[in-house]
């Protein structure tokens, strides 16, 4: 029987994203895999302490209960086998996560994997796996952070923070900034402000999870799922991107436009479960008291070049 998920958010959530893992990685790492399996097999019935994506994972699937039905479904996705990853079925089963879509793939990449279970985001701390996701554009994906000291959610709705360019936009905008400088790139986003950004790598994502909150019970702008926009982009550029989510009929609760300014303070004051930015200059900040996660370029784009250069 197939099941149409076209219609509901599918997030695949690796087990390192989703659970603490980083003594069992580094078990792994330094020691082999029979050591992290008799490490795993001895700790199978102790608690997996959360991970950078488990505040977001948790409020995301209590959206079904608000909705009276799935609009959210979550699949953990790990590299583990069936055997090592009972510990992690035992924690999701604990932890009370409405979770019932699970692939361990024994060691064999999970890239492959994100077509058949219909994955709209992609969250993980493996980079490799990430890039290929990333360079084969099937879903958003992004390489998280180490989660914030402490994080405790303020609020019980989902709050979503996004940056702009290269991330919900293409990379054009800020590969003009980069190389002719912001003169230029105002000039030009003054000139082009009815013209639409085009989509970047988190677009569908952004227009599905707009799409999420017309099956919410409450007015779209009392909606336990909040998404913003906080971007270093201001005046004269700001208004391109306020039309450009007009014309995909997109319903931003909130947009910050900083013009420079340290991103995380208003996402500490946002209160957001997940933020995702391109670089790692406004990561490292935002992610000591935020849950974050790094969209990477493409490898063959211009902006990846450029930076390597």
């Amino acid at each position: 029987m197939s099941v149409d998920l076209s219609q509901i958010l599918v997030v695949g959530v690796s087990t390192r994203a989703l659970f603490n893992l980083e003594v069992e990685n580094e078990i792994f790492q330094n020691q082999g895999i029979e050591a992290f399996r008799k490490y795993q097999l001895e700790k199978e019935d102790e608690l997996l302490e959360p991970g950078t994506a488990f505040y977001l994972v948790k409020s995301l699937l209590e959206l079904n209960r608000i909705a009276n039905k799935r609009i959210v479904e979550v699949v953990v996705m790990s590299r583990n086998s069936p055997e090592t990853g009972f510990r992690v079925l035992n924690s999701i089963d604990n932890h009370k996560l409405d979770i019932s879509r699970v692939a361990f793939t024994g060691g064999e990449p999970l890239s492959p994997y994100i077509d058949a279970y219909d994955i709209d985001l992609f969250l993980s701390k493996d980079s490799i796996e990430v890039q290929r996701i990333i360079d084969s554009k099937k879903c958003a994906a992004a390489y998280l952070y180490a989660p914030p000291t402490d994080f405790d959610p303020k609020d019980t709705r989902v709050k979503i923070a996004f940056d702009a360019d290269a991330v919900l936009f293409s990379e054009e905008s800020e590969y003009r900034y980069k190389t002719e400088g912001m003169e230029s790139f105002h000039k030009y986003e003054k000139e082009h402000e009815d013209d639409p950004l085009s989509e970047g790598p988190f677009a569908n994502l952004l227009i599905k999870l707009s799409k999420i909150q017309e099956h919410l019970p409450k007015r779209i702008e009392y909606s336990p799922l909040r998404l913003a926009i906080v971007t270093a982009r201001n005046a004269p550029s700001h208004k391109r991107v306020i039309k450009t989510l007009r014309k995909w009929n997109v319903y931003v609760d909130e947009v910050y436009f900083l013009g420079g300014l340290a991103k995380d303070k208003v996402l500490e004051a946002f209160g957001a479960h997940i933020f995702f930015d391109d670089q790692d200059t406004h990561l490292a900040s935002a992610s000591l008291v935020v849950p974050s996660g790094k969209v990477p370029y493409e490898t063959n784009s211009p902006l990846n070049n450029l930076e390597k250069q």
